[in-house]
């Protein structure tokens, strides 16, 4: 049954204030302003050995007012919810932007702000794909679910621990601005997540071991459906984490990878989807993890990786994390390409970055976290993609002598430039002859972007592609978090250097 958006939220006087905040930017001459109403609702339930050890369950609640006024910024926000209120907040803004012309005509800058053109959205309504809201469902259902989940994990020999978690957000938007888009929007997300401990009662050696089920844009039936096999990964876990306690440690060295989606998603977030964000690019984002080594004058020529890479960025893909229908800027979700056979050839803009690089149209990356905060340029779902005939992971395998299979996400590190890189991961296996003889320990791989993805030498088919991601990408001052997905396939990558972490941290 289709969704409608939240009747709460509907009966707030969404129109109102966005009609008396807008006028009034406009009486005071604003070249552009923009009013936004959000309602973020989140809410977490923690357990540690199958019992509760922590819940919350808050709700942000305001509305911002953006102008572009003698082509500067200004922004205020509010949680007063009448029309004089609004105006208030409007003319706050129009105030701060007189104030920056200034700071900005002082420090001897005569850059302007301008934004691409976007075409009107009028009256728009878009709701993400899910069938069963998590804030519908009581909350002895959650903790009675993750409780089961963690029982199983513990009744199995050698599970010491278990940590438990489930985050669910319920996002709620409106927008307006000065050119006529008008829109209504609401996305669910959530993020189930077990973790079981062994500890070895002798030496206290002890190791854990994560679900590798992602964080997705659904609702309660990821949890309780058929979209996931909750009960294969949780009867795999201990069996996984007692062999990983007795694995021999990695000889450091040259191997191939055979990388499964749970653990590439994320060197696809540190090394394409930060490096091509535009902003950063050009250097407008630095304080916040630095900047990109993939600079604006390499558009068309940078050799990201090999031929077989494309890599997309995408704000419509189904279940994606970041998914909308429209961005905080009030243009239109897009899927566009970032890596074309090898290539760079594009990059994730907000409105004001693309009229200043001389794309015609923003492709949809400005998000703000809260109605406390400025929509900044923001990631989009940054997608490797698989080939429409390539090989399973096991066929992937089979092809090499040498190597490890690497399943999972965990610790990570990269330089400010998003160049130089090492990642580790949830499970390591020796691969010897196309097959998988054992797991091993302390394996981290390293290399610099563009070799990492220059060796890629097959990508995998689309029954190997999953969307993986997190809730907690950070960028900005102050600081601002999002949710992002990033799909790929398995892939192999050929002689990259692996490190042993125990060997490393012994320095």
């Amino acid at each position: 049954m289709p969704h409608s958006i939240d009747a709460a939220f509907t009966a707030l006087p969404l129109r109102a204030l966005a009609d008396a905040a807008l006028a009034r930017a406009r009486a005071l001459g604003a070249e552009h302003a923009d009013f936004r109403f959000e309602r973020v609702r989140s809410a977490a339930w923690r357990l540690r050995d199958a019992k509760p050890s922590g819940s919350s369950d808050t709700t942000d609640l305001g509305y911002a007012v953006r102008v572009v006024h003698g082509g500067s910024w200004g922004f205020a926000s509010g949680v007063d919810l009448t029309m004089d209120a609004a105006a208030r907040v409007a003319s706050q803004a129009v105030a701060l932007a007189k104030l920056s012309a200034q700071v900005i005509s002082a420090a001897g800058s005569d850059e302007r702000v301008e934004l691409a053109d976007e075409p009107v959205h009028a009256d728009r309504t878009w709701i993400s794909a899910y069938e069963i809201n998590p804030f519908d469902v009581p909350a002895e259902d959650k903790t009675g679910l993750l409780a089961d989940w963690s029982a199983r994990l513990l009744a199995a020999e050698g599970v010491a621990h278990v940590d438990a978690s489930l985050l669910t957000v319920q996002e709620n938007k409106f927008y307006a601005d000065t050119a006529g888009t008008v829109t209504t929007q609401q996305r669910v997300r959530l993020h189930p997540q077990l973790t079981a401990v062994a500890v070895d009662g002798k030496t206290g050696e002890f190791d854990s071991m994560r679900t590798i089920a992602p964080p997705v844009g659904r609702g309660w039936e990821y949890l309780t459906g058929d979209v996931w096999d909750w009960d294969a990964e949780l009867a795999q876990i201990p069996g996984f984490l007692a062999e990983k306690m007795r694995a021999p440690s990695v000889e450091p060295g040259t191997y191939d990878l055979v990388v499964d989606p749970s653990n590439l998603w994320l060197t696809i977030h540190e090394s394409i989807g930060h490096a091509t964000e535009l902003d950063r690019a050009l250097g407008y984002e630095a304080a916040y993890a630095g900047t990109s080594f993939a600079t604006f004058d390499q558009l068309g020529k940078l050799k990201y990786g090999s031929e077989i890479m494309n890599v997309t960025g995408d704000r419509t893909a189904e279940h994606g994390l970041a998914t909308i229908g429209y961005d905080d800027e009030g243009v239109a979700g897009q899927s566009w390409d970032l890596v074309k056979d090898g290539t760079l050839v594009g990059y994730q803009l907000d409105r004001r970055i693309a009229r200043l690089t001389g794309f015609e149209r923003s492709n949809g990356c400005a998000y703000a976290d809260s109605p406390g905060h400025v929509p900044v340029q923001r990631m989009a779902n940054v997608s490797l993609q698989p080939a429409p005939d390539g090989p399973s992971t096991d066929a992937l395998i089979a092809g090499v002598e040498r190597g490890i299979y690497v399943i999972g996400d965990r610790s990570w590190s990269i330089d400010m430039q998003r160049y130089n890189f090492q990642f580790t991961g949830q499970r390591f296996f020796k691969i010897e002859n196309g097959r998988l003889a054992g797991q091993l320990r302390d394996v981290a791989y390293q290399a610099t972007t563009t070799d990492f993805w220059g060796s890629m030498a097959a990508v995998g088919g689309p029954e190997t592609y999953v969307l993986g991601g997190a809730f907690n990408c950070g960028k900005a001052q102050p600081g601002q978090v999002a949710a992002v997905t990033h799909g790929c396939p398995s892939a192999l990558f050929q002689n990259v250097n692996i490190l042993n972490t125990t060997q490393e941290a012994g320095q």
